[in-house]
């Protein structure tokens, strides 16, 4: 008896159209003895409803083709009801499949799916709310507020935003605690990452595993500009965790006070002012997750070049499609 899929598109995510994903990858995963049902969202917030109505349905797993926001809402719904989720990335920075080296290819990710290699991972929630990649406050937070207003997507737009931000930006006073550890700086940024980037194998937190019932704290602490223009370069090859700038710690729990409040982020999506004060808890294993059997351990430079290398054969194969 083939196990019933519950598949969730988004139609705008990314940059390529889906009509032709969307058979394409309902024809392989019934190859791999599924059976499957598909849905396309409409509005913001419907991913979560239409998980949350194949759960109770009996499914025996939910699948996410889109971006961050829509792996977001997906697995928001999915915390700790036992079915398992998988992600088919077609977004601009895929963070959360990325951290799992899934291929950014939907196709291909569905021979991963195929394999049925399920694992417990984790989540984090801030101020009542699911994470499961990254939240940060800072800078990126800001950068996060100029891209989502932007025309387009994808990493030149990401870049462009963070440039303009730059010149202007001044480091912010933080107390942060973690797990006891009391931390007072003036910071560029404060990341709290659950997987080991934001997106677009931008690695702000090179060590992070999803398994280990803990979250990363990264304080990016206020540093000369030249300084801090290294850091993008060492966050796309793996090696931050290096810079005598940086400050990571592990911790099952985070608070983060600031004056004044200001713009956040989480999963790559701008919120609304969070506060001054913000609770940040780890859940452990609270998600079930469709996992890459073939993961090895993130080594710095090398795993980068590797995901550089595997995203320009995407590309490739994507326009040889379109042709």
């Amino acid at each position: 008896m083939s196990e019933k899929i519950f598949l969730i598109i988004n139609p705008i995510s990314g940059t390529h159209p889906k009509d032709k994903l969307r058979n394409r990858v309902v024809e392989a995963l019934r190859q791999h003895g599924f059976e499957v049902t598909t849905a396309l969202t409409e509005y913001s917030g419907h991913a979560s409803e239409l998980a949350r109505e194949a759960v109770k349905a009996g499914y025996s797993g939910v699948l996410a083709c889109g971006g961050d926001g829509t792996v977001n809402e997906v697995a928001s719904a999915m915390i700790n009801t036992g079915v398992p989720m998988g992600i088919l990335p077609s977004g601009s920075g895929n963070g959360l499949a990325r951290h799992l080296l899934m291929p950014i290819d939907a196709i291909r990710a569905v021979d991963i799916i195929g394999r049925r290699c399920i694992r417990d991972c984790d989540c984090g929630i801030v101020n009542n709310t699911p994470f499961f990649c990254t939240f940060g406050v800072g800078f990126d937070a800001t950068v996060s507020d100029r891209f989502a207003e932007a025309s387009t997507r994808g990493a030149l737009t990401y870049v462009k935003s963070a440039l303009q931000e730059f010149a202007s930006y001044k480091p912010v006073r933080y107390h942060i605690d973690a797990d006891g550890e009391v931390f007072d700086d003036d910071a560029f940024l404060v990341a709290v990452c659950n997987a080991n980037q934001y997106g677009n194998n931008a690695y702000i937190a090179p060590r992070a595993s999803i398994t280990d019932g803990k979250l990363n704290l990264v304080i990016v602490r206020k540093i000369p500009r030249f300084d801090t223009v290294m850091l993008g370069i060492e966050m796309l090859c793996g090696t931050l965790a290096e810079n005598h700038g940086v400050l990571m710690r592990e911790a099952s729990s985070i608070t983060i006070e600031r004056k004044g409040g200001g713009p956040a982020h989480m999963d790559g999506e701008p919120l609304v002012d969070v506060g001054d004060k913000i609770v940040i808890e780890c859940c452990p294993g609270a998600l079930k997750l469709f996992t890459n059997p073939d993961k090895p351990p993130f080594r710095p430079l090398i795993t980068p070049l590797q995901s550089v290398v595997s995203d320009v054969g995407t590309s490739l194969r994507n326009l040889f499609e379109e042709l």
